[in-house]
């Protein structure tokens, strides 16, 4: 019996190598025939039953509006997009950076370049971390599997940096394996507790988001991992609901000094940041915020993503991020607060220039999020693809969340962050400085007249003289 098993084996895989074999002998008559048949269908259908009416139709509508459409046809409701936004807002692309060389002269390869990042200098307990470049706060549960949190957090710990809880649940696991811990106290109320805010190195109030505005909105319980559900003590079949107000504020101006004032109590005076979206008010938003004795203000822009969000509140509103940190900057500045209040710019951010060009706007420091958690999968990618995205790895409940390792996760972020660190000490080096601090918007131009009067930043093609005596005026 073996004997005529071990044959029939040998018999189907000598088939499939015979058919193979065809294959790949007859591969170009084969590619040929097809190429032909499909083209002249092109050519000769008429226009409404020709493939190509789609793809003049897509080139009208765009791929993702027909993609998304579909979607909602099929759905009958509110569609949720993972990762952001795929619209090209404005962006840092059309700034440069100036070149020292001889009317001022770069650094020496050999001097030291502080990257060292306080966020709240006026707290009590100030954090400090190596680096301008801190993981954003990714629910766990909501977003991001445990493994992957532990993994985000070894990592950013292995750089010297933070990373922020997100909205989930507070994990002991992620905060064990974090040097350095931001807790996002929630609209949801579950972060609230004091034996948890203890456990915070600084703590940010969650008003709203770039991807997803200020908006409540419920997570099922079937979509969340068994242990998740447990931690936020839900009944079976009982969702989860951020609100789209932060638990007792009311009246903003009346009730955020207050709750600022206990969190500082409480917590032994870690900073006490919030973090907001941009919108049009920005500048009346960050008054309230200022007056109520913040010590850190995160700004999320438009292109800023989440675990799921609406297409219309990802497409369609708030402020580009460049935008939003410039006027939050100038907000800053212009109230005394430069130096005093730490600015955290957040959206869209993927490499270091862009992050280089974030500081010299007027932020002290960027969250990453898109970025990290593609640094920290990988080569492990591959685990989930080619019939599952990448995500599967590391989203909760994702199908190849399982076979995600975490050291290896971790390993591979702590190379991402360190390595975009490293470009951005070359970039203040060829800008003849030596600390992160020296950077700002003198150091750029702009290739679009737009974005020049917008930023208030001269353009590429004017004259260092014409610059100078701009200024001067």
């Amino acid at each position: 019996m073996r004997y005529e098993k071990n044959e029939l084996w040998k018999a189907t895989l000598g088939g499939m190598g015979l058919g193979f074999l065809s294959l790949f002998l007859l591969r170009k008559p084969l590619i040929n025939y097809f190429h032909d048949s499909v083209v002249k269908r092109i050519m000769v259908d008429s226009y409404s039953e020709n493939l190509w009416e789609f793809v003049s139709a897509s080139t009208r509508a765009g791929l993702q509006p027909i993609v998304e459409n579909n979607l909602r046809s099929q759905e009958g409701k509110v569609i949720y997009r993972p990762l952001g936004t795929p619209r090209k807002f404005l962006n840092s692309d059309d700034l440069l950076f100036n070149i020292a060389q001889l009317a001022k002269l770069p650094t020496p390869e050999d001097r030291t370049v502080n990257m060292e990042t306080v966020i709240g200098p006026q707290a009590a307990r100030p954090l400090q971390i190596t680096m301008p470049i801190m993981i954003t706060g990714m629910a766990y549960g909501l977003g991001l599997s445990e493994k992957a949190k532990i993994a985000l957090a070894l990592g950013a710990t292995k750089a010297g940096t933070a990373i922020n809880s997100g909205e989930g649940p507070f994990l002991p696991s992620e905060r064990k394996a974090a040097q350095h811990y931001i807790l996002m106290y929630d609209r949801t109320g579950r972060n609230h507790n004091p034996a948890v805010l203890k456990q915070a190195d600084a703590v940010e109030i969650q008003f709203g988001q770039g991807a997803i505005a200020g908006i409540g909105h419920p997570t099922p319980y079937a979509s969340l991992p068994p242990k998740a559900r447990k931690l936020m003590g839900l009944k079976p079949n009982q969702p989860t609901v951020t609100r789209a107000r932060q638990p007792g504020i009311s009246d903003p101006a009346k009730d955020l000094p207050l709750l600022v004032n206990r969190l500082r109590q409480i917590t032994g005076g870690v900073p006490i940041g919030a973090k907001i979206g941009a919108g049009h008010s920005l500048e009346k938003d960050l008054e309230i915020l200022v007056n109520a004795g913040i010590d850190f203000i995160t700004v999320d822009g438009a292109e800023a993503a989440t675990r799921g969000g609406p297409p219309i509140l990802m497409d369609d509103f708030g402020v580009p991020t460049i935008i939003a940190v410039n006027r939050a900057g100038n907000y800053l500045q212009e109230q005394g607060l430069k130096g005093k209040i730490t600015l955290i710019a957040s959206g869209g951010l993927f490499a270091p220039g862009a992050f280089l060009k974030a500081v010299a706007l007027g932020a002290d420091a960027v969250y990453i999020g898109t970025a990290a958690l593609f640094a920290a999968v990988h080569t492990q990618a591959l685990k989930s693809m080619p019939f599952e995205p990448p995500t599967q790895t590391v989203f909760a409940q994702g199908n190849a969340s399982q076979k995600f390792n975490v050291s290896e996760g971790a390993q591979s972020l702590a190379n991402f962050l360190n390595s975009c660190n490293l470009e951005m000490i070359e970039g203040i080096k060829a800008l003849g400085k030596t600390s992160l601090r020296e950077v700002g918007k003198s150091d750029l131009r702009a290739v679009s007249p737009f974005l020049a009067e917008a930023l208030d930043i001269p353009l590429i093609t004017e004259s260092i003289f014409a610059a100078e005596a701009q200024m001067e005026e």
